[in-house]
């Protein structure tokens, strides 16, 4: 996860996030029209560093539990999972053809359009590292530049699909 410097960081990202992420997915979209590779979309979740792979499997199972317990069932699931490490969800693009197969983090390209010099490898090196928004995206009232982000998206995309072996 990125971590921000300031709380007018965070709030701006929070501003482009959902534009960059739908921008993102449109841009593939376009990207797989005129492609021989077949796309397909995996929710993952994604857990804080540290939290075991016993817990991961005991929040799994009560959300498992939840989705047919009775109401009464559901309130004491409910109460357990509070008290335990939640994940986030995490989003990969399975590129393939035929026996090759490519995986792209979603979640990570998306940061990579938001946040200037964003490396998944440093950034997931050093939790110290703090990142710093892309303000070209952002418009001098304060909103989202949408032909700046549009064409930095395209940009990432085409690079993405431009490199696939032939």
């Amino acid at each position: 996860m990125p971590k921000f410097a300031t709380t007018l960081a965070w709030q701006q990202a929070d501003l482009l996030m959902q534009p960059v992420f739908i921008r993102v997915i449109d841009n593939i979209g376009k990207q797989l029209e005129h492609s021989t590779w077949q796309g397909t979309y995996q929710d993952i979740p994604v857990w804080a560093e540290g939290v075991s792979e016993q817990t991961q499997a005991i929040v799994t199972q009560l959300q498992q539990q939840l989705a047919t317990a009775t109401p009464e069932q559901a309130e004491e699931i409910e109460a357990a999972l509070a008290q335990l490490p939640q994940s986030h969800p995490g989003y990969l693009l399975q590129l393939q053809k035929g026996d090759r197969q490519i995986t792209v983090d979603i979640w990570q390209l998306c940061y990579q359009i938001c946040f200037r010099n964003y490396s998944p490898i440093l950034n997931a090196m050093d939790s110290d590292l703090t990142v710093a928004i892309d303000m070209s995206l952002i418009d001098e009232t304060g909103d989202v530049d949408w032909l700046q982000l549009d064409a930095k998206a395209k940009q990432m995309i085409d690079q993405i699909f431009s490199s696939l072996p032939a």
